[in-house]
């Protein structure tokens, strides 16, 4: 099972993980508090109840680089193209944009 860390203009906003079913994304309930916290994208309004599905959310998996920059992380990092919770991690730590994906380790954030 790998999870990330999913930031929101650097304050953490949620948790992706992937599994043997596919992937969940969930809110953090404290940044759901917040007043002036915004969805990460359109597709995943705020919420309190988490984001299931068999794929990964085609929100995330167009933060993935595409064409030569994606060729040179895969290279690099030898990580198979189908491996998008990997290539999540390896290339989206400083992506373009409002939202920034960390690896998180064991359960460093708890809010179940």
């Amino acid at each position: 099972m790998k999870r990330a860390k999913i930031f929101y203009k650097d304050r953490l906003a949620g948790i992706l993980t992937e599994h043997d079913a596919g992937y969940t994304f969930r809110y953090l309930s404290d940044y759901l508090a917040e007043k002036d916290a915004h969805a990460v994208s359109l597709t995943l309004p705020l919420r309190p109840a988490p984001y299931e599905s068999p794929v990964l959310f085609p929100f995330f998996d167009g933060l993935i680089p595409e064409g030569w920059l994606l060729d040179i992380a895969l290279k690099e990092a030898d990580v198979s193209v189908l491996d998008r919770m990997s290539l999540i991690l390896l290339c989206c730590k400083d992506c373009i944009g409002a939202v920034r994906v960390e690896e998180m380790e064991g359960k460093e954030v708890e809010d179940e």
